[in-house]
């Protein structure tokens, strides 16, 4: 049996055959592999392996009792986390440490030499992972001289992986307390004139060319303290290009007998740039080398001593957005699909193949998620303007970002006769007309020849299987790509939207009112998804006078959706509400939130989704309340349409300005509610591929080549067929790509992001606001005061009538939510996107595209939503 190893010199880690993060902690391997690098200088040490810590509480009775203790405990019981991770920490500094550890331990420093002066620095096996860093999370202590004092600080090393804040981390990150260990770094102490952090990629705006070095005298400590304002030295392709030189006042320093102090800086030094320029660029050179052997940027802790840099410690940068990849070495500008397609969530590889496949537009991956190059379209400085305009009238925040890219020379000019124009026509049918008769036919025949077009899906495709289900998809694909690029379906969207902008502009220039297209598309007919949340209204009513259904549904199981329908049709009034809900289901059962990722749980596979929202809908609505909203909201839009029409007569040319402004009312009652169907056909041809898909998984999991249905999931759509024709499969594809998922999902994607990684945050360039104002983009008139409710998860959904729904973004599954607030604020969205179309049908004020709007508003505020001015107020 191979003996434990205790301790590991560092420049024997990366010899050790071995999985060596969980000997020696992330901050050990990491320091082990900068061994390796020629030219860098790290200084000498050894580590204490995670294999002490493991003895140390393998046989404590009193401290493992402590352990199922903090197991229990969630992260807001703060009382008790400190109570008893106190008393873990006092229980492991009073464990001795075993002998012959102790006579190892002796042994390295005197090689070392015991009379010199060491850090002694914990490393946690989850930590710098490039899923959670950890940073800072265990304690550090220089200057340690003696063998004894070194031995104490060890162990306060160890007890320091149970402070408050490093448990309630992991219990926020899912770390179980028991698999994360603990290895101490005792490394020879470096006596600074200088030290600081490097990072490699700059953590402010992502750019990983531009390399950003904190510097400040003395030891590092000060900085990470806070205690002092570092020097900032930005430096790009080795030459400095920005900076900023602080007044410091504090340094701490190294005492003769151990420890450290603070001290200050004498007055004239103060104002001293730390670094020199030819040390700025030396630093910079280093942190490149190690970037490069690492394969990702870096986050580097230096230090200065007699003209030579040492490195104390690299981790990788685990906050910075991945850059999609080009096929040239050019720069490019990417545009982020999520914030369009109101789904800034990850998505699986087989979702983003789906959509990929769906899409005419010039698409990349990252993160999870799906970009546009809109490199080529601003290239052509024709075109550019154009662009940037289109895009800005949905999302101003996109604009000002291409805006500030564009002013930047980033992106060479083609000549508009070289420029390949076809990525732009992708945008549309370049036969699309601007439809001059409202005739409510055309949008009827349109949806009638889609369902004809789903049901011929559903049929056919359940003769197919293997490799020719395959075929038949992609084929079908191109049949769909065709119908949500029909000339005459592209018509009838741009009309209203066209229709809608004359309005706003015409009345606001006349009559002095804004946005009143908002009011006039209200309830306007063929909106699949508004009339999808009223529909809801109509279930409810279905269970609403049967007791025993509403107190089955109050206690429904969101995991019991095996039994659920069976479970309802046994009590008085179930069968007629399983009914219900079937029928609804069978209608709108194919969408879920994130429907533009095919491997979301849809309703039909999840029914006890609709549940929060059916009880809701039966505390705060009366029976009828369905018809009656839609009723109102038609009246409203025939009032609003009346009192223009009315004010036009009155003014010159009245007559005139009337008939013209009918004419554009008209086509937006008409035209506006087909704006949804599109997208509502092209989730129900997904549910319909996915089910065939998950047929076959079906086999693979029976043939013992995956090991659930939802693996099919993480593969893309040729490799899922490659594996369905040979029956063959290596499950670390698999395993790799759930690993990759979990980090993505933490990411929160940019709207634009340049070849080089730089997020371009674009500003909403407003000074007419209230200075406390938070700012948005107006997307549906009217101004309403109520209580915020911040809502993550649709699924959480505790709403009372009145309250305003603050959250992410929200796609056309949240619609059934829209029948119950009074006003809506999402961080994403433009004036088309999901969220505002169905405030402006429901008559909601809103404002969309605030930044971080969950954060700045917090959950139960009363806030003032300002729907025609684009901005809240915290009341």
């Amino acid at each position: 049996m191979r003996k434990p190893a205790y301790i590991l010199g560092l420049k024997e880690i990366n010899k050790i055959p071995i999985a060596i993060g969980t000997l020696v902690g992330g901050k050990g391997a990491n320091l082990g592999e900068l061994f390796r690098i020629d030219g860098i200088q790290v200084p000498e040490g050894f580590c204490v392996t995670t294999e002490v810590y493991k003895a140390i509480i393998a046989n404590n009775p009193a401290l493992n009792s402590l352990l199922d203790q903090l197991a229990k405990l969630k992260a807001d019981n703060r009382k008790e986390i400190s109570e008893t991770s106190a008393a873990i920490r006092k229980a492991i500094e009073e464990t001795a440490i075993p002998k012959g550890v102790e006579q190892e331990i002796t042994s390295h420093l005197e090689q070392l030499g015991l009379t010199n002066a060491y850090a002694v620095r914990s490393s946690a096996t989850a930590e710098d992972l490039p899923t959670a860093s950890f940073a800072g999370q265990q304690d550090t202590y220089l200057n340690i001289i003696g063998k004894e004092a070194i031995l104490q600080y060890i162990s306060q090393c160890w007890a320091s992986l149970f402070t408050e804040r490093a448990v309630i981390y992991r219990i926020q990150n899912g770390f179980n307390h028991r698999k994360v260990y603990l290895s101490v770094v005792v490394q020879k102490m470096v006596f600074p004139q200088a030290a600081g952090i490097l990072f490699t990629a700059d953590p402010v705006t992502s750019n990983r060319k531009l390399a950003s070095i904190d510097a400040s005298f003395g030891l590092g400590e000060a900085l990470v303290a806070g205690l002092v304002n570092p020097d900032i030295y930005k430096v790009r392709n080795g030459r400095i290009i920005d900076k900023k030189i602080s007044a410091k006042k504090l340094a701490i320093y190294a005492q003769k007998e151990g420890g450290t102090k603070e001290q200050e800086i004498e007055q004239e030094q103060q104002q001293k740039q730390t670094l020199t320029d030819e040390q700025i660029l030396q630093l910079e050179h280093i942190g490149r080398k190690i970037e490069a052997h690492f394969g990702r940027p870096q986050d580097i802790e230096w230090c200065l001593a007699d003209d030579t840099f040492y490195i104390v410690q690299s981790r990788p940068i685990t906050t910075l957005y991945p850059v999609p990849v080009a096929n040239d070495p050019e720069n490019h500008v990417y545009l982020s699909v999520g914030h369009q397609q109101m789904m800034t969530d990850a998505m699986k590889p087989l979702g983003l193949a789906f959509w990929l496949l769906t899409t005419p537009a010039f698409m990349r991956t990252a993160g999870g998620r799906l970009f546009v190059d809109v490199t080529q379209m601003l290239a052509s400085p024709a075109n550019r303007e154009n662009v940037v305009n289109r895009l800005g009238k949905f999302d101003p925040l996109i604009k000002d970002a291409l805006t500030t890219i564009i002013d930047r020379d980033f992106i060479k000019s083609i000549p508009d006769d070289k420029n390949d124009q076809s990525l732009i026509k992708g945008k549309a049918p370049a036969d699309y007309q601007i439809l001059k008769d409202y005739d409510p036919a055309i949008v009827a025949d349109l949806i009638r020849n889609s369902q004809a077009s789903i049901e011929a899906l559903k049929q056919n495709i359940q003769t197919k299987s293997g490799t020719a289900l395959f075929d038949f998809i992609l084929e079908d694909i191109q049949q769909l790509k065709k119908r949500l690029s029909d000339p005459q379906s592209f018509g009838v969207i741009m009309t209203s939207m066209n229709a809608a902008a004359w309005i706003n502009e015409k009345i606001q220039e006349w009559l002095g009112e804004k946005n009143v297209a908002d009011t006039l598309a209200q309830s306007a007919p063929n909106n699949i998804t508004s009339e999808m949340g009223l529909e809801l209204l109509d279930v409810t009513d279905v269970a609403r006078p049967y007791p025993e259904v509403i107190e089955y549904l109050s206690r429904t199981q969101f995991d019991k959706d095996e039994s659920f329908f069976d479970e309802l049709a046994k009590l008085d009034g179930g069968e007629e509400t399983r009914d219900a809900i079937s029928a609804y289901l069978n209608k709108y059962g194919m969408r879920c939130a994130g429907e533009i990722d095919i491997t979301r749980t849809r309703w039909s596979e999840k029914p006890t989704t609709l549940v929060p929202m059916i009880l809701s809908h039966l505390k705060n609505f009366e029976r009828g309340a369905g018809k009656r909203k839609f009723e109102q909201g038609q009246q409203e839009a025939l009032k609003k349409e009346q009192e223009l029409l009315h004010s036009l007569r009155q003014l010159p040319d009245g007559e005139q300005k009337a008939s013209a402004t009918k004419r554009m009312i008209d086509l937006v009652r008409n035209f506006a509610g087909y704006r949804e169907y599109p997208k509502y056909a092209m989730v129900n041809c997904y549910f319909i591929y996915k089910q065939a898909l998950l047929k076959e998984a079906e086999q693979l999991v029976q043939a013992h080549i995956i090991h659930e249905k939802e693996d099919i999931y993480y593969l893309c759509f040729e490799e899922l067929r490659e594996v369905v024709r040979t029956n063959e499969l290596d499950y670390q594809v698999i395993s790799q790509r759930k690993e990759e998922y979990k980090i993505y999902e933490k990411l929160t994607p940019p709207r634009v992001i340049t070849s080089d990684g730089e997020i371009i945050a674009g500003k909403y360039n407003r000074e007419d606001l209230p200075a406390e104002a938070i700012v948005g983009l107006a997307v549906s008139s009217g101004i309403i005061e109520g209580r915020a409710r911040v809502i993550l998860n649709m699924e959480d959904a505790d709403l009372e009538a009145g309250d305003i729904l603050v959250t992410t973004f929200t796609d056309p599954s949240w619609t059934p939510l829209f029948v119950s607030i009074k006003g809506l604020v999402t961080e994403v969205g433009g004036l088309m996107t999901h969220g505002a179309v169905i405030a402006r049908e429901y008559g909601l004020p809103a404002v969309v595209g605030v930044e971080n709007a969950t954060k700045l508003i917090k959950d139960g505020q009363r806030i003032r939503v300002h729907g025609t001015e684009g901005y809240i107020e915290i009341l």
